[in-house]
């Protein structure tokens, strides 16, 4: 018998680049930590629109660490790992690549949480969960679809494809009331503008990096 060559290794099975990785564990990890936590600290870290509209932005980031029980965080978890792989493997898997992946997922999610307070700015409703963040990444990911490695327009055929797919799911969501399995309302419109803000912001993110000069 002799020895396989190289590339005839096969791949291994779990295999996802680190920064998707990374924000899969930022989903699950809290989620553990968390479990037995007070209401108090829950309405702490959760985003309430009216709250952001009188300076207190914090839950911007911290609700993207918070999830309303397993279901919700293991589901981000698979799409982050999903779209999150594709995108780290464009922005570069050193030191620098990372970083930038991290606050452009951060980011995204922000943005998020904005575009929804910003539709409702009067609402006392909590908001929890890196959904909107995992959008961004969804959004990003579309454009490497129809070039892989590449970017491509957002307006390219799979990636708008995927795009109107997103949009159709969440205005199910929406005249469901939320999601099977799922306890309470989805905040479908932080799914959209997460989408929007990654679909858009993917360009800058890649100018960032050091791979660049590649695309």
């Amino acid at each position: 018998m002799t020895p396989d060559r190289p590339d005839d290794r096969p791949e291994p099975i779990f295999n996802a680049p680190w920064p998707a990785v990374l924000a899969a564990v930022s989903i699950l990890l809290p989620n553990l930590v968390l479990g037995g936590a007070s209401d108090e600290t829950v309405y702490r870290l959760a985003l309430e629109p009216v709250r952001i509209w009188r300076g207190d932005v914090a839950g911007l980031v911290t609700s993207l660490f918070v999830h309303g029980g397993w279901i919700h965080a293991l589901m981000n978890a698979a799409f982050a790992l999903a779209f999150g792989a594709p995108v780290a493997r464009l922005l570069g898997l050193g030191v620098r690549g990372g970083s930038v992946f991290v606050v452009f997922y951060i980011v995204c999610g922000v943005l998020a949480g904005l575009g929804y307070a910003a539709i409702h700015p009067g609402s006392t409703s909590l908001v929890v969960g890196a959904s909107g963040a995992v959008a961004g990444l969804m959004g990003a990911a579309a454009r490497l679809m129809d070039r892989p490695g590449r970017l491509s327009s957002p307006l390219a055929p799979r990636a708008l494809s995927l795009a109107l797919s997103w949009l159709v799911i969440n205005l199910v969501m929406a005249a469901l009331g939320g999601f099977p399995g799922l306890t309470g309302a989805v905040a479908w419109e932080a799914h959209l503008f997460g989408f929007a803000a990654g679909a858009l912001l993917i360009s800058l993110a890649v100018r960032l990096s050091p791979n660049s000069e590649t695309h």
